[in-house]
């Protein structure tokens, strides 16, 4: 059984989060996100494309699959968005950073230079996506709002965010519903506020891309949002 319980402080950023604290064991997971891990004492150990890793500090790029294994100390891990943030922008940051602390990490995640979608086209399906998010979000309607066919939109996604439309539509359905929990919703408020079918739905999606089950997850983080 994994004891995947987050407990300690998480500081949420439009673009970034920082969880400091302890860190159950996982699954196995893949997410969107870049991940970047930081031991604050012993050694930590996660399998990372089925090659286990004992270390202080392991950067997992989006999309690879890996489970924490065991964390006996304090962890600060930082998930950031890859369209805005890479994995070296994150190593940067922690070197900067120097011993890694929560306001001195955020501080130097902040100060990192921002990548650019070079595709206006891009900007405008991203923009109707998350307008959408609450309700059915229509390929269609995100590649009119791009000026778009169906299949060009598809390609844009997939060439530009290595993601097609629908699993970048549940990953932003994700990251909202966990940001509505975080700030008091019930787990079934915050689902349906971020257009999920259901509760069951939304723990699913939990569970299959960060491997942790959501209602044990997130109610012992303490939160501080960040503009």
């Amino acid at each position: 059984m994994h004891d995947d319980r987050w407990q300690g402080s998480l500081w949420l950023a439009p673009d970034f989060a920082i969880l400091h604290g302890a860190v159950g064991a996982t699954a196995s997971h893949a997410h969107y996100a870049h991940q970047l891990m930081l031991s604050t004492g012993a050694p930590f150990t996660a399998e990372l494309d089925g090659i286990v890793h004992t270390a202080q500090h392991l950067l997992i790029d989006s999309l690879r699959p890996h489970a924490i294994l065991s964390a006996p100390a304090p962890m600060l891990t930082i998930y950031a968005e890859p369209q805005r943030l890479g994995g070296p922008a994150l190593l940067a940051a922690a070197r900067s950073a120097g011993a890694p602390s929560l306001d001195r990490l955020a501080a130097a995640l902040q100060a990192q230079p921002r990548e650019h979608l070079p595709d206006p086209r891009l900007l405008r399906a991203l923009d109707k996506v998350d307008a959408l998010l609450s309700g059915k979000v229509s390929a269609a309607a995100v590649a009119e709002a791009a000026h778009l066919s169906l299949s060009q939109l598809e390609r844009l996604f997939s060439a530009q965010l290595g993601l097609p439309v629908r699993r970048l539509v549940l990953w932003r359905r994700l990251r909202l519903a966990i940001r509505f929990i975080l700030l008091g919703s019930t787990l079934t408020d915050a689902a349906h506020g971020a257009g999920f079918a259901d509760a069951a739905h939304f723990s699913r999606t939990m569970r299959s891309l960060f491997g942790v089950r959501a209602d044990r997850s997130l109610r012992q983080l303490h939160v501080t949002l960040i503009d």
